[in-house]
């Protein structure tokens, strides 16, 4: 690409990506800290893609995706996720009318731009999985007719560590529909103080501004699908991805009989598109190897699975990745 027109998508980039540091400031009004959270929400919300979201309970997960859903004019729905919840729940179900024997259809909670899928693994796998059309193919069957979703739809779930009581591990199948999967981990004791300040009151209530529409979401993303990437990081990006099915290729002996199975075609498109996204926040129009390596694990985290024997060694698939990510050459 020559150089003039990168410096014409830049100056697009600029344009159309002020709206971001609205956003970002209507996060720190009510979240200290968190900056790798938030980012990651606008990466999935401008990527047109879901997200799961791993931590301890108290972490304002939550919080987070109420103040995403605040800060843009659209409809929120927030399920709470739980062992008796049933997918008519989730989704809608006929409703018979006795007066004239039809039935008409009642929508459910999932028919609003974005979901919070609250605890998403305290739910059934039969629940879980009457998110999986609504996630995959943006529409939802109620009996024998089909409805679209609305756009903008995102679902971002939480979830807590696997761990603890009463929960059900998603299936690998739903893990890979999410864009990302990102870990919140405790904050800092400096963080922790400012929080405490702000928070340590008994009414203490929120109030978020709505600073954007779904029009202009719609209009950031189509810039972020115009953002220049090499090929040279295209290559790169298939490298990871291959990487993490046939280690010996890429002379990763170490890992070779440590995964179970590598990362899906998902993992390459998303990459892509997620490190586009990246890009597009830091108001640059064209994509760098930093961009891929940064959101990177947030890709790969969920898609590669490791085997009886990395647990053995105590080996989790973010080891792996970071390996990965130091042998692979950067273009």
């Amino acid at each position: 690409m020559m150089d003039g027109g990168i410096t014409a998508l830049n100056e697009k980039v600029r344009e159309e990506s002020a709206f971001v540091q609205n956003l970002i400031s209507e996060f720190e009004r009510s979240i200290v800290g968190q900056k790798y959270l938030i980012e990651r929400l606008l990466v999935a919300l401008l990527s047109n893609g879901h997200i799961l979201i791993e931590g301890v309970p108290g972490l304002a997960k939550t919080l987070a995706v109420k103040v995403l859903s605040g800060s843009i004019r659209t409809k929120f729905q927030r399920i709470q996720f739980t062992p008796d919840l049933l997918p008519a729940d989730l989704v809608g179900t006929l409703v018979y009318n006795p007066k004239d024997g039809t039935f008409t259809t009642k929508k459910g909670p999932v028919f609003a731009n974005i979901i919070l899928a609250d605890e998403i693994n305290r739910a059934p796998a039969k629940v879980q999985s009457a998110l999986l059309e609504a996630m995959q193919e943006r529409q939802v069957t109620i009996g024998g007719d089909t409805f679209p979703l609305d756009e903008p739809f995102m679902v971002l779930a939480t979830q807590n560590p696997i761990e603890q009581e009463g929960t059900y591990p998603l299936p690998e199948a739903q893990v890979d529909r999410f864009m990302l999967k990102i870990n919140v981990t405790y904050p800092s004791i400096e963080e922790e103080h400012r929080i405490m300040k702000r928070m340590a009151f008994t009414n203490k209530n929120i109030a978020v501004n709505a600073v954007v529409g779904p029009e202009d979401i719609q209009r950031a993303r189509s810039v972020v699908n115009d953002i220049y990437m090499d090929e040279k990081i295209e290559k790169y990006i298939l490298d990871i991805v291959f990487a993490t099915r046939e280690p010996k290729k890429y002379r990763l002996n170490e890992l070779d009989g440590l995964i179970q199975y590598g990362a899906s075609p998902r993992a390459s498109i998303y990459l892509n598109i997620a490190s586009k996204a990246y890009a597009f926040i830091q108001g640059r129009g064209y994509v760098t190897p930093q961009d891929v390596k940064s959101i990177g694990p947030d890709v790969l985290r969920h898609r590669v699975i490791v085997s009886y024997e990395a647990e053995a060694e105590e080996k989790t698939s973010d080891d792996i990745i970071k390996k990965i990510f130091e042998e692979i050459e950067v273009p």
